[in-house]
């Protein structure tokens, strides 16, 4: 609640107040520097919070190291995916494990992935850093659902993909969604985060300016003209 981020003496989120109930996918969609990707660094500590509180399950996380966090199930896949290139994809998804010590259910989880994502098994054994982009965000997506998270936290997923690779990211993120996932996507493709979503936040200038159902927004006129470019 009333969360806030600056850096320096820019402030990026401006006392932002939202929230996302379980096994509900929200969006938070705006145009590029309205603090979006800010808040969810803030949300997962990679950004030190400027003021407000964070709380999830009822507890107050905004202090906890982000390793906690991992731990507490909250699971991040950063834009610009984020995996470690000179370790394998094998290895970046066990990576995706390292808090768990469930090792028949990890196996378990590995197989799903590998169900979702039929070319990273295919890739196993191939180095990260040689995958192609699209490639690289199922791997970012796989390694974050390794952790198995009670909140899954989504940044751009779509961006710099063809749009045969956003179509397949995106029906695995409703796959999982529909399992019961608890999801958070920022995506600066405002229709298709709308058309996936149930409910959604815009955000300008560091501030939240309109919410409510993902639908409703979708045909609001502000909405349309502003980041659907119809009028």
């Amino acid at each position: 609640m009333g969360l806030r981020v600056a850096y320096g003496g820019i402030q990026a989120v401006r006392g932002i107040t939202f929230h996302v109930a379980e096994g509900e996918m929200v969006a938070l969609i705006g145009a590029n520097g309205a603090g979006k990707t800010s808040t969810l660094k803030a949300i997962s500590r990679i950004l030190d919070t400027a003021g407000g509180t964070v709380r999830f399950c009822d507890r107050e996380i905004t202090r906890l190291a982000p390793h906690r966090l991992v731990r507490e199930g909250i699971a991040l896949v950063p834009e610009g995916r984020g995996v470690f290139p000179r370790l394998s994809v094998a290895e970046n998804l066990a990576m995706g494990a390292f808090v768990r010590s469930d090792t028949a259910e990890i196996d378990r989880d590995l197989d799903q992935v590998f169900g979702y994502f039929p070319r990273l098994k295919e890739r196993a054994e191939q180095l990260a850093g040689t995958l192609s982009g699209g490639e690289q965000q199922m791997l970012a997506i796989g390694r974050a659902l390794m952790s198995r998270p009670r909140l899954l936290l989504l940044d751009e997923p779509s961006m710099g993909l063809a749009p045969i690779m956003v179509q397949k990211i995106f029906e695995v993120i409703q796959a999982v969604a529909r399992q019961g996932m608890t999801i958070l996507l920022v995506e600066q493709n405002a229709r298709l985060a709308l058309e996936v979503s149930q409910r959604a936040y815009v955000m300008e200038s560091g501030e939240i300016t309109l919410a409510g159902e993902a639908s409703q927004l979708l045909n609001d006129p502000r909405v349309r003209e502003a980041y659907l470019g119809e009028s």
